[in-house]
C-alpha cells in the first residue's frame, strides 16, 4: 500500500531499510549485532519492541516458497508478490494478479484466469477496473493443495507451485503472455470451465473454446484427446506431464498460437543501454521446445512499449487497463526512447533576485529545527530533499556559506540514520532480504511497502553531497551504505544473495509497485509515480558523481521507460488508455486492474494532482514532454477543486511551468505572500524554479544530449541548452539538434543558439534514412518513424465551396527524405489518418500519397484516395485507405534515397477541420521492408 501522506504532527513513524555488505560477495548477515560498512553500519537484529513481515493479523510471516526457491531472495513489491507473501492468514494461495492481458489467482483446486474486457466504473465514478473475473480454472483431476508457493521467477514471469502429496502442478505465467504452460503429474489435465464452454474448434490434442466470450485453447501433448462434459475438459497425458492454455484474439488466430503450444518459456530478461540520448531495451524470452523443435513464441507488447518499438507486429491485440496491446511473434523485442532529462538543478538565470532568494534560503537555513520534526525516513527523506534541492541554487547566487550549511545538515541526517545503534538504525531481514529503517511507518516494515518511495530522497540527498564531496561518498567512507540502499530499492544485480533484482521497478509493466505483499483484489499499486522517478534520477545522479556509469545509465533506463508509463497510464497523455466512461484526466493511483482518481489519505484534488508531481527536482523534466495532458490535469484539478489551488499551490504551480512557464509565474506573483510550502518544499526553490523557467521556458524533450545530465529548454523559439559536468576535466556536451556545449569540470553550464555549430549550415539537409514502414504525422510538414512526439493538430484549410475532389488544393505537405526500401510484393499503402469537423456540415478530407523513388525531385507514383465525409459532431474520426483509391499514375518501384509525400486537403465543404499530429493514431503505412 502506498505511503498516506499527512501533516507532520499527525505522522506515524516510517521504515525504511539501507544497508551495504562491503566490496565482497553479498550475503546475509552472521550473527555479529552491529555489522560495519565503510564509516557507517546496520545492524543485524531488529530493535526491541518493533515488527518485520507479518500477516494482517501480526502473525510473522517468511516468504512461501519452495525448497528450490529458498536461496534467492524474492522481489517483493511485485505484480505477483501474494504468491510469496501471505499478508492474509486465511489464504495461503494468492490474491488476484494482473499479467494482462491475462488475469490469475491461485486456489486449491490450480490457477483460476480470466480475460477482463469490458471496464466497469466503481467509487461514485473515480476508479475503473478491468477486474479479475475466473473464466476457467488450469489444474489436475483431483487436485486440492493446502497452499500454493512461489517456486521459480524472473524478469517478469513467474512460476507457482501446487502439491498435495499425490499431485503436483507447476504453471508459469508472466506479463504480456497469452499463455499459461503447465507441467502435472499425479493426474489429467483439467481444465475447468466458469460456465458449460462451447467448442470451435476440435482437432484432438487441440480444442477451441468460447468461454464467457473468450476464446480459449487448450493443447494437450500429441496422441491425447480432450473430453468435454458439462463445464470440466480433461486430457490423459500419458508419459508426459505438460500442457498449455491460451487466450485468442479471435478463433481465426489458432492457427499462429498452436505453432507456439509447446515451446514453453522458461524466463524472462530485459537488457538496456544508454548511448548518446537514446535508451535502448531487448525484452527477451528463453523456451524449451517440449514437442518439436519451435522455440519462438508470442508476446503481447503494452502501449509504452509498442509506442518505441520498429520491429514488426502481428494484427492481433488485446484489451487490458493500460489500452491495447500488440502481439509481437518472436522471442523478443527491441524499444529505442529519446533519453529523460536529469539536471541536479534548474541552470543560473539572470531573472532571479538574488537579494529575495538570498532571504528565502536564509528562513530555511536558520529555522530552529530544519527536519521539521521528522522522526522517520520518509518524513527524514523528504526533509533531506528539501534541503538538497537548494545546494547548487545557494551556490548560484555565491552563497558558498550557506551551501556549506546546507550540505552539513544533510551529511549530519544522512551519517545518523547509516550508524547503528541511536535513535534511528537500518536493520536486515534475513529471510526477507531487504534492510528496515526504524521507527518504522506506512507498513513499510510489516508489509515491506514504498522502500523506493523513502530511500529515494536519500539517494538524492546523498548524490548532491557527492557532487561537492567525493571523499564522503567514497565507499570506504559513507557511500557504502547509499549503495546498499540503492541495492535494496533498484538492484541491478540478478545474482546477489542479498537483495533481490530491482526489488520494486517492472522491468516489463514500465514502472514500480509499491506495495510489499500486493495483497488486494485490485492487485498491486501505484500511487506516487513522482516519488518512483525520484529514484531514478537519483541513481542517474550518483552514478554520475561517483564514476558508476553502470548505475547512471540504469538510471536513466528506469526514468526514461517510466516517464513514458507515467505519462500513459497516469495521466493518459494520448487519450488512448482511459476508457471514455472514466470521466477524468488524470489518475492519483494505477492498480493492476485499473486506476483511480484517489489516493490513500484523502480525495482533496489538489493531493490528486499532485501526487504524482511530488518531488520537483531536475529529475522531473521529463514531465514537460506531455504539455497538453500537463494543461488538461491543471484545468480538471480547477475545475474539481472550485478554484485554483489554495493547499499545494507551489507543488501546482510548478507542475504548470512545464507546459506554461509564464502562467505559473504570474499565479506565483499574485499568490506567493500568504501561503505554506508543501512539506517537502521551499519558498526558495518554488521561486528559483518559476523565475528560472519562466525565463528560460519550459523543458523541452525533443532535443536530447549525450550525457543524462542535460537538458534544453524552449521559450518561442529561442532554445538554452544546459548540462552538468560531474567530471574532473572539462568535456564537450552534443545536443540531438547539433548544437554543442563546453562545460567545466564539476559545474553546469548553458549556452543559446540555434542546434547547429556548422558555420554554413545545409538549410535543407539529407536526414538519415529511417527505420521502419510506419510513418507519424509531425505538425510542421514532417513524416517520421519517431513514436515519441507530442499530441497535437494541424488545420486543413476550407474547401471553399468548391469542388476539389482529386485536385489537392492549399493541401497541408508531410514528408520524408532520404528513405531506402525494397518493394514488399502484393503490399499496398496504407494510413489512417484522425480528422475532425467539429460542428461543421458538408466537409471531406482527402488524401494522396506519392513517391519519388531515387528523391530527384519527380514523383514516379502518386495515389489518391476518394474522399472521406467527416460528421458534424466534435470528436476524431478515422480516415483510412480503406475508402478506396481513386486514381493512381505511375509504377510502384524501390526506393533508393526516395521521398515520401502525403497531402491532406479539403476536397468538398466550406470550414475547416483538423488532422491530428504527434501519435500512433495519425500514421502512414509505406508498403516497403
Amino acid at each position: 500500500m502506498p505511503s498516506p501522506r499527512t501533516r507532520p504532527s499527525v505522522v506515524l513513524l516510517l521504515a525504511s531499510a539501507l544497508a551495504f555488505l562491503g566490496l565482497g560477495p553479498a550475503a546475509a548477515p552472521a550473527a555479529a549485532a552491529t555489522v560495519p560498512v565503510g564509516s557507517g553500519s546496520y545492524s543485524d537484529t531488529r530493535p526491541a519492541g518493533t515488527s518485520g513481515p507479518t500477516t494482517n493479523t501480526g502473525t510473522p510471516v517468511t516468504p512461501k516458497v519452495t525448497a528450490a526457491a529458498r536461496n534467492r531472495p524474492v522481489p517483493t513489491n511485485d505484480w505477483w508478490s501474494s504468491l510469496a507473501f501471505q499478508r492474509y492468514g486465511d489464504n495461503p494461495y494468492s490474491t488476484p494478479m494482473y499479467g494482462h492481458p491475462l488475469t490469475y489467482q491461485a486456489t486449491s483446486g490450480g490457477l483460476d484466469i480470466g480475460y477482463p474486457t469490458s471496464p466497469a466504473i466503481v467509487g461514485d465514478g473515480r476508479q475503473y477496473e478491468y477486474a479479475h473475473k475466473r473464466d476457467l480454472t488450469i489444474g489436475l483431476s483431483g487436485l486440492n493443495s493446502p497452499d500454493t508457493k512461489a517456486d521459480d521467477w524472473s524478469d517478469w514471469t513467474v512460476t507457482p507451485l501446487w502439491s498435495d502429496g499425490s499431485r503436483t502442478l507447476r504453471t508459469t505465467i508472466g506479463h504480456g503472455s497469452p499463455f499459461v504452460y503447465a507441467e502435472g503429474s499425479g493426474g489429467d489435465a483439467r481444465i475447468t470451465t466458469a460456465g458449460t464452454p462451447s467448442v470451435f474448434a476440435d482437432q484432438g490434442n487441440v480444442l477451441g473454446i468460447t468461454v464467457a466470450g473468450h476464446h480459449y485453447a487448450l493443447f494437450a501433448p500429441t496422441g491425447s484427446d480432450w473430453n468435454v462434459s458439462g463445464s470440466t475438459v480433461t486430457a490423459g497425458l500419458g508419459s508426459r506431464n505438460y500442457f498449455s492454455v491460451a487466450v485468442l484474439p479471435s478463433t481465426d488466430a489458432l492457427a499462429t498460437f498452436k505453432k507456439y503450444a509447446f515451446s514453453f518459456v522458461t524466463g524472462s530478461k530485459a537488457a538496456w543501454n544508454y548511448t548518446g540520448g537514446t535508451v535502448e531495451a531487448t525484452y527477451t524470452l528463453t523456451t524449451e521446445a517440449k514437442e518439436g523443435t519451435e522455440r519462438g513464441t508470442l508476446q503481447a507488447l503494452y502501449r509504452h512499449q509498442w509506442l518505441h518499438t520498429t520491429d514488426p507486429l502481428t494484427p492481433y491485440t488485446y484489451v487490458s487497463p493500460r489500452g491495447t496491446m500488440k502481439v509481437r511473434e518472436g522471442a523478443s523485442f527491441s524499444t529505442s526512447q529519446k533519453a529523460a532529462a536529469v539536471l541536479p538543478a534548474l541552470p543560473e538565470s539572470d531573472a532571479v533576485d538574488t537579494a529575495r532568494l538570498r532571504g528565502y534560503l536564509n528562513d530555511v537555513v536558520g529555522a530552529s529545527d530544519p527536519f521539521s520534526g521528522a522522526t522517520d525516513t520518509y518524513w527524514t527523506g523528504k526533509a533531506l530533499g528539501r534541503l538538497a534541492q537548494l545546494v547548487p541554487v545557494a551556490e548560484q547566487i555565491g552563497e558558498t556559506g550557506t551551501r556549506d550549511r546546507l550540505l552539513g545538515l544533510i551529511k549530519g541526517k544522512l551519517q545518523d540514520w547509516f550508524t547503528a545503534g541511536g535513535a534511528n538504525e537500518f536493520s536486515y531481514d534475513k529471510d526477507w532480504r531487504t534492510l528496515i529503517g526504524y521507527p518504522a511507518s506506512y507498513g513499510s516494515d510489516t508489509e515491506l511497502n514504498d522502500h523506493h518511495f523513502h530511500y529515494s530522497y536519500f539517494v538524492y540527498a546523498a548524490a548532491i553531497v557527492a557532487q561537492y564531496d567525493q571523499a564522503w561518498a567514497a565507499e570506504s567512507a559513507w557511500g557504502g551504505m547509499v549503495r546498499t540502499l540503492v541495492r535494496d530499492t533498484a538492484n541491478p544485480s540478478r545474482t546477489d544473495s542479498a537483495f533481490p533484482f530491482l526489488r520494486g521497478f517492472d522491468v516489463y509493466a514500465g514502472h514500480s509497485w509499491a506495495s510489499g505483499h500486493q495483497g488486494f483484489a485490485a492487485g498491486n499499486n501505484q500511487e506516487s509515480s513522482s516519488e518512483s522517478t525520484n529514484l531514478s534520477a537519483a541513481l542517474v545522479l550518483w552514478g554520475s558523481a561517483t564514476g558508476d556509469s553502470s548505475l547512471r545509465d540504469l538510471g536513466t533506463f528506469l526514468l526514461t521507460t517510466e516517464s513514458e508509463s507515467i505519462a500513459q497510464y497516469w495521466f493518459d497523455a494520448d487519450e488512448q488508455v482511459f476508457p471514455s466512461s472514466f470521466r477524468h484526466d488524470t489518475a492519483g493511483m494505477v492498480w493492476g486492474s485499473g486506476a483511480a482518481y484517489a489516493t490513500w489519505w484523502t480525495a482533496n484534488p489538489e493531493e490528486i494532482h499532485g501526487i504524482n508531481v511530488l518531488p520537483v527536482t531536475g529529475g522531473s523534466l521529463h514531465l514537460g514532454r506531455e504539455k497538453d495532458a500537463i494543461r488538461r490535469n491543471i484545468a480538471e484539478m480547477e475545475r474539481e477543486n472550485g478554484g485554483p489551488a489554495v493547499e499545494w499551490r507551489d507543488l501546482l504551480w510548478e507542475f504548470e511551468s512545464f507546459a506554461d512557464p509564464a502562467e505559473a509565474k504570474a499565479k506565483w506573483d499574485a499568490g506567493h505572500a500568504g501561503y505554506t510550502p508543501e512539506e517537502g518544499e521551499s519558498k526558495a526553490h518554488t521561486y528559483h524554479w518559476l523565475t528560472t523557467l519562466d525565463a528560460l521556458g519550459a523543458p523541452d524533450a525533443t532535443v536530447t544530449g549525450d550525457i543524462p545530465t542535460s537538458a534544453v529548454f524552449t521559450k518561442g523559439s529561442a532554445r538554452t541548452y544546459a548540462a552538468h559536468n560531474h567530471g574532473a576535466t572539462a568535456r564537450t556536451v552534443t545536443f540531438s539538434d547539433g548544437k554543442t556545449l563546453t562545460v567545466p569540470a564539476r559545474s553546469t553550464a548553458t549556452g543559446t543558439g540555434s542546434g547547429t555549430t556548422d558555420p554554413d549550415p545545409d538549410p535543407d539537409p539529407d536526414p538519415e534514412p529511417p527505420t521502419g514502414n510506419t510513418f507519424q504525422l509531425r505538425s510542421g510538414g514532417t513524416l517520421t518513424t519517431a513514436t515519441d512526439g507530442t499530441a497535437g493538430s494541424d488545420t486543413i484549410a476550407s474547401a471553399g465551396g468548391t469542388n476539389h475532389d482529386g485536385t489537392p488544393y492549399r493541401p497541408l505537405v508531410y514528408e520524408v527524405r532520404g528513405v531506402n526500401g525494397t518493394l514488399t510484393p502484393g503490399a499496398q499503402t496504407a494510413f489512417r489518418l484522425q480528422v475532425d469537423a467539429g460542428t461543421t456540415v458538408g466537409l471531406g478530407q482527402q488524401a494522396r500519397v506519392s513517391y519519388d523513388l531515387t528523391g530527384d525531385g519527380d514523383f514516379e507514383r502518386t495515389e489518391t484516395y476518394h474522399y472521406f465525409a467527416t460528421d458534424p459532431v466534435t470528436g476524431w474520426e478515422e480516415y483510412t485507405q480503406a475508402r478506396g483509391l481513386k486514381a493512381a499514375t505511375g509504377t510502384p518501384g524501390d526506393l533508393k534515397g526516395g521521398t515520401v509525400r502525403l497531402e491532406v486537403w479539403s476536397a468538398i465543404g466550406n470550414g475547416t477541420s483538423q488532422l491530428r499530429t504527434g501519435t500512433d493514431r495519425s500514421v502512414l503505412v509505406i508498403p516497403y521492408s
